[in-house]
């Protein structure tokens, strides 16, 4: 492949990085349960049969101390995620939501904005949470892998019946009240013959935002069947299909890898770092107030290395002072040691910043490693399919 970018100077030794460079907070991701109502063979969350929930109370020590941190420069969003979590219940919502907007009021910097996501499976939608979510304006990502054969063959329920029907009734629902709509479509060795299939399911829909999550090495969940010998030919084939079908038909849907590897080949931005390796562009909080930065996958899982990935809890410790932690600064310095390796030795840097950490320690045993299948799949093979077919476009002149 022709290099996507030259490698640009070296990140700085951690113990001369100032706190002050961290962040701007870009996500929030709260938990507010750890139950989900579906048994997906590919997650990698533990403890998601266990009915925790976030109570009310803790919503105060959150947002203060995210109104007030120092990290806090530029608009967010809030994305609840991590179970499903719409088994918190529409009164939990009906009470956060208030209360948000009245610890706005009293904490949130001027001129600061902040929207609400959630991540859900779709299977408890229905009128009431729709108007919620016009109510507040609440933008809605949908679990769904396709097809029903592909959907119901990973996401099942605790008692091994499909969830397909219930996901694809709930989109129908949220398209009918107008609501903004994204989907999460993760891709197993299963999908990679299937990319009409895929893309038609999506059309015939009128599913138009989609992401395709690739089936990883990550918590629990040990090993992914995107593993297998020749498969990583096969993923590269699906999306080379998909790309093909997508353009020959005029677009008609976005798909998040695509647009994103398109607008820094357009812009010709180049990355340094990613909000998954630069601290506190993301905080992960879980039902208990624990937090966490870097990759949201990191806060819910035991690790040999670690003990756990948590840094501090709202109630008793702010970000700032979580990063003088021993633990903070030995997650940071393997981290950006894992960011320089990349920088050294992999061409696609420029597209990719250094990476996830959580994908590096999951599949590598460590932050201070280079390259993961993760950035084989979602990285270097849409950046070449992506290149090559804008290449293809210029030379036939229709780009």
């Amino acid at each position: 492949m022709t290099s996507v970018y030259p490698a640009p100077s070296p990140q700085p030794d951690v113990a001369f990085v100032n706190p002050s460079q961290f962040g701007p907070i870009e996500l929030v991701v709260i938990q507010p349960t750890s139950f989900c109502n579906l048994n997906c063979d590919y997650c990698y969350l533990p403890h998601r049969q266990q009915r925790h929930r976030l109570s009310l109370d803790l919503l105060e020590p959150i947002f203060k101390r995210l109104f007030t941190s120092q990290f806090l420069r530029s608009n967010f969003s809030i994305c609840w995620h991590a179970g499903e979590p719409l088994a918190a219940g529409l009164a939990f919502y009906e009470a956060a939501f208030a209360q948000i907007e009245q610890l706005a009021e009293i904490y949130k910097p001027e001129g600061i904005c902040f929207n609400h996501s959630i991540q859900t499976n779709g299977l408890l939608l229905n009128q009431a949470w729709c108007d919620l979510f016009k109510r507040y304006r609440v933008h809605v990502g949908v679990s769904i892998d396709g097809p029903e054969f592909l959907h119901d063959a990973h996401r099942k329920t605790p008692t091994g019946l499909g969830s397909h029907a219930g996901a694809l009734r709930g989109i129908q629902l949220l398209q009918k009240n107008h609501i903004p709509l994204s989907t999460i479509t993760v891709l197993t060795a299963d999908s990679l013959g299937y990319a009409n299939e895929i893309f038609d399911f999506f059309v015939e829909h009128g599913i138009t935002n989609v992401g395709f999550n690739m089936e990883e090495t990550e918590g629990i969940h040990a090993r992914s069947s995107l593993n297998g010998p020749g498969v990583e030919a096969r993923y590269r084939d699906f999306l080379t299909q998909f790309w093909q079908r997508l353009t020959s038909a005029g677009n008609p849907l976005q798909v998040r890898e695509f647009e994103s590897m398109c607008s820094l080949v357009y812009t010709n931005t180049r990355l340094h770092n990613t909000d998954m390796n630069h601290p506190f562009r993301i905080v992960s909080i879980d039902h208990q107030g624990n937090f966490a930065t870097f990759d949201p996958e990191l806060l819910s899982m035991p690790s040999d290395h670690y003990g756990d990935f948590v840094l501090g809890n709202v109630v008793e410790h702010s970000f700032e002072e979580a990063c003088q932690t021993p633990k903070f600064q030995r997650i940071y310095q393997e981290m950006q040691q894992g960011v320089a390796l990349c920088q050294q030795t992999c061409e696609y840097f420029g597209v990719c910043g250094g990476g996830a950490g959580s994908n590096k320690y999951w599949e590598n045993g460590t932050f201070a490693s280079a390259e993961t299948q993760a950035c084989r799949y979602r990285i270097k093979a849409v950046t070449d399919i992506a290149l090559a077919a804008l290449e293809d476009s210029l030379d036939s002149g229709t780009g």
